[in-house]
């Protein structure tokens, strides 16, 4: 957790957008990419890249002070961190970055959207933005997704769950986390219309064609079907206002089979709050970049399931820090 205790360390976080926007940029200019596998001088980048020579080539040497790239007898190549995380082609590309610079922008907002209270110029509809944004978005949440998804999956007991349905699952992490640990489970995978293509893509790319199957619709007015075993809602309820959150919580529930469990992962804030400081901060990025998006106190969340009729609601702390929220569908309907 960051406290800021003396002038230095303020100063040290105010002035850490500076080296932030220093790697944006070079990642939106696609100056890895460019660099890959050559040695290219500034000036030749410049060119490659459509940019002024001088002030490529001051951008290009403060990513050597930063250890992404190295410069010899004026030219320069990637680094070895810079290869394997940096290049678009690299397994472990970081593609969250686009996402980061978009972020970077609705940020630079947060000033009048203090004094207005809500988001400024943002779309009304997340179906309806770009491709390359919508491509940049299910980037970031899938290299978040891998490894929470198998954290997810190893906590779970999934020895009863044959069929799951992920809401808002982008592309499929989570639900490919539980394919892994036990193959016999079918999938679904629903989400937005334009995003569902970029979820095939990831379906393919790990070859889950035969247990996964997309559903295109929007959470807020589309059914979900019936009979699953295990629903799941990864990073959703934070974009949501709480009626939205109970209208949601509660088509979850109604999908579920009895004896079903509905899985809840977000941030859950403490009572006032103010912890974890993770979800105060996520909840600014909520309003800079959402029309009623926050992140939710825990006890709220349980009360929205319970209002839901489901029972034996409990969390999972995983070590990574995150928490899920998990309740069952009862077999038995009380009259």
């Amino acid at each position: 957790m960051t406290r800021i205790e003396t002038p230095a360390s303020l100063m040290e976080i105010v002035n850490g957008f500076r080296l932030s926007r220093i790697i944006l940029t070079a990642h939106e200019l696609r100056i890895f990419d460019h660099l890959e596998g050559k040695s290219i001088s500034s000036f030749d980048m410049a060119s490659l890249i459509g940019a002024d020579k001088r002030a490529t080539d001051r951008l290009m040497n403060v990513l050597v002070s930063l250890g992404l790239l190295e410069k010899r007898h004026d030219l320069f190549t990637t680094s070895l961190f810079a290869d394997k995380y940096l290049t678009s082609s690299s397994p472990a590309f970081l593609g969250g970055l686009g996402h980061a610079a978009d972020l970077w922008r609705k940020w630079d907002t947060l000033t009048p959207v203090i004094r207005k209270g809500s988001a400024i110029d943002i779309e009304d509809d997340f179906n309806e933005r770009g491709p390359q944004w919508l491509e940049a978005f299910i980037a970031a949440m899938h290299t978040r997704g891998v490894s929470q998804g198998q954290e997810l999956a190893s906590l779970l007991d999934l020895s009863g769950v044959k069929r799951t349905l992920d809401v808002g699952g982008g592309s499929g992490a989570f639900t490919f986390a539980f394919i892994e640990k036990d193959p016999a489970i079918q999938s679904v995978v629903f989400d937005l219309p334009k995003v569902i293509p970029i979820t095939q893509k990831y379906i393919d790319r790990y070859h889950h064609g035969a247990n996964v199957t997309t559903m295109a619709g929007d959470y807020h007015t589309d059914s979900f079907g019936q009979g699953y075993d295990l629903v799941l809602m990864s990073a959703i309820i934070h974009i949501n206002n709480p009626p939205e959150n109970k209208m949601l919580i509660k088509k979850g529930a109604d999908s579920l089979a009895l004896g079903g469990m509905l899985v809840i992962m977000d941030h859950m804030m403490n009572e006032d709050r103010t912890e974890p400081q993770q979800g105060a901060v996520f909840a600014i990025n909520m309003l800079v970049g959402t029309k009623q998006g926050d992140t939710y106190p825990a006890d709220e969340i349980k009360g929205w399931m319970q209002d839901a009729g489901l029972q034996d609601i409990s969390i999972l702390d995983a070590t990574s820090g995150t928490q899920y929220i998990i309740g069952i569908k009862p077999i038995t309907i009380n009259q």
